[in-house]
């Protein structure tokens, strides 16, 4: 009689397998009778049909990369932090491979900060070029959001090399850009390059919030990033407002003048 593999053999094979392999694993264990067993090769097989849903859905997010293949660099840009009361806003600019095969890109606010951070880091390992620009909380009292936001775009543009043939922006259109611009609206849940570029601008600010609670813990940035929590604002009220605070933003309730 032939000797059936352990089930503790199998189940290490189905944790090697499952998310690089899981054909590999239904090819093996397929045609087992037990019962533990079949139910392995269910979640394999439920996790093939994932795999290929995510892989369509991808697909359409290639598609305005698609309508633009003729330019050689695309360029989704996308920022992070226009609301927080709190730190800069990020940009982020990002280049990805015309054979690019990521999954999961999407609205960087749609994801986990686990997946978030995953993504981060297969985005800057197989990007042509990342591109990150930063307006401080000063720049965006002296001049407002919505111009800090376009001098941080900026700046990441420039650090692309190579420098992009278009620009496929979130909604919005940055002036003082000699590039072709294409304003696409939620284009982070639409364009896989403006999608990228979100993640790696939210990973960006995330990650520079959390520095910023090591240094000045009463304000609890690490959990709120610097949106205007309760918690937040009964901080700001408590301890006045930290050097990293944007006035303009936080005016109606705690004074701020010189």
């Amino acid at each position: 009689m032939e000797q059936k593999i352990k089930m503790t053999q199998i189940q290490e094979d189905f944790a090697l397998w499952k998310d690089s392999e899981p054909e590999r694993f239904i090819a093996v264990y397929g045609e087992d009778e037990r019962s533990s067993v079949k139910k392995l090769v269910e979640r394999a097989e439920k996790l093939i049909a994932a795999c290929r849903k995510e892989k369509e859905r991808m697909h359409q997010m290639f598609s305005f990369e698609r309508e633009y293949a003729a330019y050689d660099y695309i360029c989704g840009i996308d920022e992070a932090g226009r609301g927080p009361l709190a730190g800069p806003v990020v940009a982020g600019a990002v280049i990805l491979p015309k054979d690019c095969s990521i999954l999961y890109l999407n609205d960087s606010k749609k994801l986990s900060e686990k997946k978030r951070e995953e993504l981060y880091d297969i985005i800057m390992k197989e990007a042509i070029s990342v591109g990150i620009g930063y307006a401080s909380p000063k720049r965006i009292d002296e001049i407002n959001i919505l111009n800090a936001t376009y001098e941080a775009m900026k700046e990441a543009v420039s650090m692309l090399n190579p420098a992009p043939d278009i620009l496929l922006n979130d909604a919005v259109t940055i002036p003082g850009l000699a590039v072709r611009q294409v304003p696409i609206i939620k284009g982070d849940a639409k364009s896989a390059s403006i999608a990228a570029a979100s993640i790696i601008a939210k990973v960006t600010r995330d990650r520079l919030m959390v520095e910023y609670d090591s240094v000045m813990p009463v304000y609890g940035f690490a959990g709120h990033k610097g949106y205007g929590s309760a918690a937040h604002i009964a901080a700001i009220k408590e301890y006045g407002p930290s050097p990293i605070h944007r006035k303009s933003f936080i005016k109606n309730f705690v004074d701020v003048t010189d």
